[in-house]
């Protein structure tokens, strides 16, 4: 599985001098962790246990050195993990795995032949065949109650009237690439660029193969995966079919589509998200997610169950204080188990129609490789039996199961033992403090190096999630963990703002970012301090995007870091509500209205309007082609530098979008240029 060839000059060339200087003098030689090792991690997602939760089908997931990628295969475990064996293996990208209602089939998506493509494998004989030859890459697949049928959602060209009909060129004639002509109002999107002239439909196709039948056209997206109801007569869609769609995008709805008759109806209709439809085992009531919208920067996704038609909606989750998140029914239709975070934890629970809750299992998560940021995937069977996603500090995501019954989980692999066992981690610990503005307890985690010594002093790294609704936690991160190998402590919190503490935390910053958040960032570098092992001489901060944005504003606000660095930020409020990828969003959540009614109110919000109190050597560091945060923030803030004459440089991360760490050699080159950095400016 691994395919890590270790070449001594590229591991020279990345783990770079100081890196190796660092180490040399405390650790055994090659027992630290290192940028390189990042192409050796693996973890496991997209769990699908079956009905009686005997077999748990997962996917394996790790990286090419050799093609700078990320690939995955489909694995096979019992419930006990005794007997854990591959079903695909190769350089390729197998994921999505769902297991026929009569599990004798698997259904999956492979990129083996190219082009994403779905495959059917009988698992008695071993048997497969391509199932599809799409034109577009196949998603969200959904089996028929009876096993015959499979929904899916695929993008189809929308086609519109043009404007105008160029005149056609001469043969042989060599012109520019005809202009591009753009009236919407979302036209890029990060991670995709410019967007294409598509529209997410739904399909069925049959089980033996053929032409899937489209059933849903226009100018409108269909989202989430499909759901069946009990007889298979329909299919439950969420879609914003609204007519103020463009300016409202997350008003969403729960569709109705008839498979006889075509016809789709909406089954909610309140303003405000609804989605993620779940029928019940009875077919006679559906859980849906959702809020009523007002707004707030952060609202939490309630739990709702409303009858076949669509009629008397009830909140269930009305009184539990959390996100809802990756609904199932159980069983006998008494309760709904869900996903949630809390205090920087992801864990699975019980919720009955009463609205009690009942925790299952805790440490869900380990998907974000590069950091600790919630996340995780889980599934159920009909007796209780569950299979998740494990990760604590120490590792990635593994396979892990527990029982509803017994209340007991069990790790069942341990994808990364082979490289842990001789390179060492850092030792991660909770921390509670109080913030220095309102006497509020702040979240946060400290991770030391390897074979730390408490009678030393430690250079300190503040690291700043993005978001800024989102939480870290206690879960693995390459890069907390190559900090702490190159010499350095890490502190890394959830100031207010963060998720997974309930509405009115997440809501201090709303009109209000950044704001207080900087207090707590500053109490939680004090309260490490306190501890005694800190050289209060050699203090760093960095962090992208949310955190980007409160790096920027923490050196326009202090001169007690010595380097600082600004990874994908915003700098200036104003350009980036009308250049990023979600115009019709950010303005009217995170503002009070448009830049231009508020210009004060924006102007106030932004760090560009502290630059001049900047004396930090400063680098910014940013994806060329991230659209989320666009790189004219970064370039904004790096002339103003400049022209400062504050010390600064610009790293722009080739071929990489707001998510950097999408390719191995980016994590890598990101950390190693922040290290670099940081170790310029130490004293």
């Amino acid at each position: 599985m691994k395919k890590l060839l270790f070449f001594t000059f590229l591991a020279l060339l990345i783990q770079s001098n100081f890196l190796i200087a660092q180490t040399k003098k405390e650790l055994p030689p090659n027992s630290t962790f290192a940028p390189i090792d990042v192409f050796q991690l693996e973890y496991v997602s997209n769990p699908e246990i079956s009905a009686d939760g005997s077999r748990i089908f997962f996917v394996r997931n790790f990286k090419d050195i050799m093609t700078d990628r990320n690939r995955s295969n489909i694995w096979i475990s019992d419930f006990n993990g005794t007997e854990i064996y591959p079903l695909t293996t190769g350089a390729q990208n197998d994921f999505s795995p769902r297991l026929s209602p009569t599990e004798n089939k698997l259904l999956y998506v492979s990129n083996k032949d190219g082009k994403p493509q779905m495959y059917l494998r009988w698992l008695d004989n071993g048997s497969e065949f391509k199932l599809t030859n799409l034109t577009h890459s196949p998603s969200n697949l959904s089996w028929s109650p009876d096993g015959k049928s499979i929904a899916f959602l695929m993008s189809v060209p929308f086609k519109t009237k043009p404007l105008v009909q160029l005149p056609s060129k001469p043969d042989g004639a060599k012109w520019e690439i005809p202009p591009k002509y753009i009236d919407q109002m979302k036209f890029k999107s990060d991670g995709a660029g410019f967007l294409k002239n598509e529209r997410k439909q739904l399909f069925v196709l049959s089980v033996d193969g053929g032409t899937p039948r489209q059933l849903t056209f226009g100018d409108y997206e269909v989202n989430g995966t499909p759901e069946w109801t009990t007889t298979g007569g329909s299919i439950l869609i969420t879609s914003n079919r609204n007519t103020n769609r463009e300016m409202d995008p997350a008003n969403s709805e729960i569709y109705e589509v008839n498979l006889n008759s075509g016809k789709i109806s909406a089954l909610t209709k309140r303003h405000g998200p609804d989605s993620n439809p779940k029928i019940s085992p009875d077919g006679k009531s559906i859980a849906y997610l959702g809020n009523d919208e007002n707004y707030d920067g952060y609202q939490v996704t309630r739990l709702y169950v409303m009858n076949r038609t669509g009629k008397s909606p009830k909140c269930v989750s009305c009184n539990f204080d959390r996100d809802i998140e990756n609904i199932n029914w159980s069983k006998n239709g008494l309760g709904i188990y869900f996903q949630y975070n809390d205090k920087g934890n992801t864990k699975i629970a019980l919720l009955n129609l009463n609205g009690k809750v009942t925790d299952l299992a805790k440490n869900i998560g380990g998907l974000s490789i590069g950091r600790p940021y919630s996340g995780g995937q889980y599934s159920v069977a009909k007796n209780g039996k569950f299979a998740y996603t494990h990760s604590t500090p120490d590792h990635p995501a593994d396979l892990a199961t527990g029982d509803t019954k017994s209340k007991k989980v069990n790790r069942l692999t341990s994808l990364n033992d082979d490289l842990f066992s001789y390179k060492k981690l850092g030792n991660v610990e909770e921390i509670w403090f109080e913030s220095s503005f309102d006497k509020r307890k702040i979240q946060g985690w400290i991770c030391k190096p390897p074979n730390f010594n408490p009678t030393k002093k430690y250079p300190l790294i503040l690291e700043i999630h993005g978001g800024p609704f989102a939480n870290y936690g206690d879960r693995f991160s390459a890069e907390v963990q190559l900090f702490a190998a190159a010499g350095y402590v890490v502190l890394y919190t959830n100031p207010r703002g963060s998720t997974s503490y309930g509405k009115e935390f997440g809501n201090l910053i709303h009109h209000n970012y950044p704001s207080q958040d900087y207090d707590d960032l500053m109490s939680g570098v004090d309260a490490v301090i306190q501890k005694g092992y800190i050289d209060e001489n050699n203090l760093m901060v960095t962090g992208g995007s949310g955190g980007g944005v409160l790096t920027s504003w923490i050196v326009g606000k202090t001169d007690r870091f010595r380097a600082a660095v600004v990874a994908k930020p915003v700098i200036n409020w104003y350009s980036f509500v009308l250049y990023a990828d979600g115009p019709a969003f950010f303005y009217k959540y995170w503002f009070p209205g448009k830049p231009w009614d508020y210009t004060e109110h924006y102007m106030k919000r932004s760090p560009i309007s502290l630059v001049g109190n900047v004396k930090t050597p400063t680098m910014l560091l940013t994806g060329e082609q991230d659209y989320r945060t666009p790189m004219g923030e970064s370039e904004q803030y790096y002339a103003a530098l400049k022209l400062n004459n504050v010390e600064t440089a610009l790293v722009r991360i080739q071929g990489a979008g707001h998510g950097i760490a999408a390719k191995p050699s980016n994590l890598m080159a990101k950390i190693v240029y922040i290290l670099g950095w940081f170790e310029r400016y130490k004293k």
